[in-house]
């Protein structure tokens, strides 16, 4: 019965607990015990038993009075930028160690009011900083497929989390590409919403004006499944959309005949790995074959904006008022520069120091105000196409799954990023799904331990004229189905 619940969809554990096949209790004991053997993994940072089994307990006494919602029983777990109040949060730093928020997150309120069951907090790149999961100030993060490569970054607990079955769904966040890297290095599904329509309350902030929630899980139903529930107007959150609640699963089945993606071919850089541009190819011809129609579309902006950002936001880490302190100093301003440079890593140190440098006077212009304009090009190239196109199909990344310390370089590591940045610089939301070179495996739920790294597809389908998410074929276990998905721009 375990396996079968290790694999098992949202949807299906959701039917499950509905016809009391099970129980919320023991649902969440056979991924507490699953967590417990693969600790090596380190994806998960706070596991707290006794405060799962009592949200579990409550999820039964809902079912059993008729008041559930689908969600209801179902677990999930939080990556470590997401407050909590039951559990620690740390945005994987010293700066904030043990940190015990006194409310939720409203991403995670809105989940909790669901009913849905928190297995515990996630690793991540430290303060979302990073591309491979490398920068946690508590160890590196380990890809389930191959233990000696990276599960991407900056969600990479969550990512490597769902890859294991260690949970059926996680939240993550994405910045400029951290939800949709690290589901491509574990071949998971990743979804990036619309900036503006999650929720940023109470998520630790890295680039204000860029950072998105999301989710990872095993497909585009299961995140269609929780963004019914995730997503709501948040008055807290000056950037957060006042649209109406909506449906997220209505295009789910929708036919492909007439859908219009652009193929932006000028995007496939030299520097594109073979093997996953022979694999993109195969995924159009594959869009072609279901009716879609292809349309051809004829200076590192993202890290200056997003590193002006890092260093305003992360000022408030000063250990005067919380987070941590040097324990040796002279005077306050050396205690704020002790506690800083003892507390926060390499990454989220050279990320401040950028952002500093293009903001100070001089500076601000040539840099920070240079690079507001182009990405505001970017966006309005990319919104222009959009009213051309439904989706746009492209690499979500330039190759595999690298190994653990083969990107020590920073630029070689900031240029991982190159497919996904202008999405996010032009807030539109992204996915990431299976690629048909292993939708074979998927529709029976598991992979050969012997596949590659380098099997995974990095594929980004983004917005166009419908609202919502757009599976166009959801995998099943009856046939061979090619799992690609899309969400539309909400």
């Amino acid at each position: 019965m375990s396996n079968e619940l290790f694999h098992a969809s949202v949807v299906e554990l959701s039917e499950k607990l509905a016809k009391k096949e099970i129980s919320a209790v023991d649902l969440a004991k056979v991924y507490l015990d699953r967590i417990e053997q693969n600790k090596d993994l380190n994806a998960f940072l706070d596991v707290r038993a006794e405060a799962t089994l009592q949200q579990a307990k409550q999820a039964d006494a809902r079912i059993a009075s008729g008041d559930a919602t689908r969600l209801t029983g179902i677990p999930i777990a939080h990556k470590d930028l997401f407050v909590t109040k039951e559990w620690a949060t740390t945005a994987a730093s010293k700066m904030l160690d043990g940190y015990m928020s006194p409310f939720n997150a409203t991403v995670v309120e809105n989940l909790n009011r669901a009913g849905m069951v928190c297995l515990g907090k996630l690793n991540c790149d430290e303060f979302a900083m990073g591309g491979g999961n490398e920068n946690s100030a508590y160890g590196k993060v380990l890809n389930p497929w191959n233990k000696n490569c990276v599960p991407g970054g900056s969600s990479g607990g969550s990512s490597s989390a769902v890859a294991a079955s260690l949970a059926p769904v996680t939240t993550g966040t994405d910045t400029g590409g951290s939800i949709r890297e690290p589901a491509v290095f574990t071949g998971v599904t990743g979804l990036k919403p619309t900036y503006g329509r999650p929720s940023r309350w109470g998520v630790i902030a890295f680039a204000s004006s860029l950072d998105t929630p999301g989710l990872l899980a095993r497909s585009a139903e299961d995140c269609a499944w929780v963004m019914n529930e995730m997503i709501e107007f948040d008055p807290k959150d000056s950037t957060c959309v006042d649209l109406p609640k909506e449906d997220f699963t209505r295009y789910l089945n929708m036919s492909m005949d007439g859908v219009k993606i652009g193929v932006p071919r000028s995007w496939f850089a030299k520097g594109l790995d073979d093997e996953l541009a022979g694999s993109i190819e195969e995924v159009i011809k594959t869009y072609e074959r279901m009716g879609a129609k292809i349309v051809d579309l004829g200076v590192p902006v993202y890290y200056v904006v997003a590193c002006a950002e890092a260093s305003s936001n992360l000022s408030r880490y000063d250990g005067v008022r919380y987070g941590y302190r040097a324990k040796h100093y002279t005077d306050i301003q050396d205690m704020i520069k002790r506690s800083r440079s003892e507390a926060l890593g390499a990454e989220p140190q050279r990320r401040i120091m950028i952002g500093t440098y293009v903001l100070s006077h001089g500076y601000y212009d040539a840099y920070y105000i240079k690079a507001q304009r182009v990405r505001r090009l970017i966006a309005n190239e990319l919104n222009a196409v959009c009213k051309d196109v439904d989706a746009i199909i492209s690499p979500a990344a330039t190759g595999p799954a690298y190994r653990f310390g083969e990107k020590s370089d920073p630029v070689q590591a900031y240029l991982s990023d190159l497919y996904t940045v202008p999405i996010s610089l032009a807030g539109l939301p992204g996915m990431v799904e299976f690629t048909p070179m292993v939708c074979r495996w998927v529709s029976n739920w598991s992979v050969p331990a012997s596949m590659k790294p380098s099997f995974w597809v990095l594929l980004i389908v983004i917005s166009a004229r419908r609202i919502g998410i757009n599976a166009f074929r959801p995998v099943t276990k009856k046939e061979d189905s090619y799992a690609m998905g899309s969400c539309d721009r909400s």
